[in-house]
């Protein structure tokens, strides 16, 4: 599955971005006078080898879950059962994703691809309609994408959706070993491709990517790290907002971890398996199956655009596909960006993942493709050019 993803990724449509910028020049407004939105619109034409491309509508978030090993150092003060504890307020809708989803009329997929602990079996954390059972991995197994457990993709904005695609319960602990072997970094890499094909098939337009687990954003400055070649230092943030010592502490792991395993970038599949996580792996699958299928991807924080570099790895045109929802306040994202090459659409110091930053990002996006579907040319208008 990940070779014939990979090999079904084409570079931009050259003579869409043409006819994009062309159509530009037409449109009653000044040339540029939109700024980025104007270049944002030439890419997706690209992408998508048409101009005007379809509107990124309806969207879909796919938030990925997983636990780490690495939580064992004492890397984040919170307790790694708020992962589980967090898939239940997704469902419930009490979430700040949920929110944000419930105004941008998105609908929200949550993925257990590698939690630790049950998930909740209350019915009341459950979405209407589902059965409380297909929310305890004790009770559905490591069933993947089972329509039987988790029913078919819909894209409900009022109903969020699990799905149990657990390859493993939490990474092992990368200070020690390998986070995952290399079939169970393939496999979280292959449930993101069978999780963006479900989505798209069901009709998204856009998808955005989202993550949840304590613990995530040390493997996310590794991998960071370990694509771009910069120190630890310059790859990892606070995270949640640990303190001085904790931060300190937090460096020194990750550059533990790359002394120890010295991933090779050139092998995006053993980066994975050495320092990321399984959410990490997954979100690297959903961007590749977005960019075989010409549709953008929304990034969202720190773990998205360490997830990105892996997809860019593994196909270097995958990057036409994405788009760069915020800048977090990670460091690590600012250096992942720059290396991709993509310029956030809006800054306002957000660090919480789950996918709000790309959420909020996503009236962006529409509007600059919605310029080219509905606003009148100078000749359309009877307006007089300069």
């Amino acid at each position: 599955m990940l070779e014939t993803t990979i090999a079904a990724i084409r570079p931009a449509d050259e003579a869409a971005m043409a006819a994009a910028r062309e159509l530009h020049g037409r449109l009653t407004k000044p040339v540029g006078s939109l700024g980025a939105l104007e270049e944002l619109s030439v890419r997706l034409a690209g992408l998508a080898g048409a101009c005007p491309p379809p509107l990124p509508e309806p969207a879909a978030v796919a938030i990925f879950a997983g636990d780490h090993g690495v939580h064992a150092q004492g890397v984040s003060p919170w307790p790694q059962e708020v992962t589980a504890q967090m898939i239940g307020n997704f469902l419930a809708g009490g979430a700040v994703v949920n929110a944000f989803a419930r105004q941008a009329g998105a609908s929200v997929t949550v993925v257990d691809v590698g939690v630790a602990t049950p998930l909740p079996t209350d019915p009341a954390a459950a979405p209407a309609g589902s059965d409380p059972a297909a929310l305890d991995p004790a009770v559905t197994g490591p069933a993947v994408l089972d329509p039987a457990v988790t029913g078919p993709a819909v894209l409900d904005p009022a109903v969020p959706r699990l799905v149990v695609a657990s390859v493993r319960p939490g990474t092992r602990d990368l200070t020690v070993t390998t986070a995952l072997t290399r079939d169970e970094a393939l496999a979280a890499v292959q449930t993101g491709i069978r999780i963006a094909d479900e989505l798209i098939d069901a009709g998204a337009g856009i998808l955005l990517t989202g993550d949840m687990g304590i613990g995530n954003t040390t493997p996310a400055a590794a991998l960071i790290a370990a694509f771009t070649g910069v120190d630890a230092l310059d790859a990892t943030g606070r995270g949640t907002g640990v303190d001085d010592p904790t931060y300190a502490h937090k460096v020194a792991v990750v550059r533990a971890a790359l002394a120890r395993h010295t991933p090779d970038p050139a092998d995006p599949l053993g980066v994975l398996a050495a320092v990321g996580g399984l959410e990490h792996a997954a979100l690297a699958g959903l961007i590749l199956g977005a960019a075989a299928r010409r549709t953008p991807v929304l990034l969202d924080g720190v773990i998205g655009v360490s997830a990105a570099l892996a997809a860019a790895a593994f196909a270097p045109a995958a990057v036409c596909a994405m788009v760069a929802g915020h800048r977090s306040a990670e460091p690590g994202a600012t250096v992942a960006l720059r290396h991709l090459g993509l310029d956030p659409l809006i800054d306002l110091g957000l660090r919480l993942g789950e996918g709000t930053g790309a959420l909020l990002a996503l009236p962006v996006v529409t509007g600059a493709v919605r310029v080219l579907h509905e606003v009148a040319t100078f000749d359309s208008a009877g307006v007089a050019e300069k």
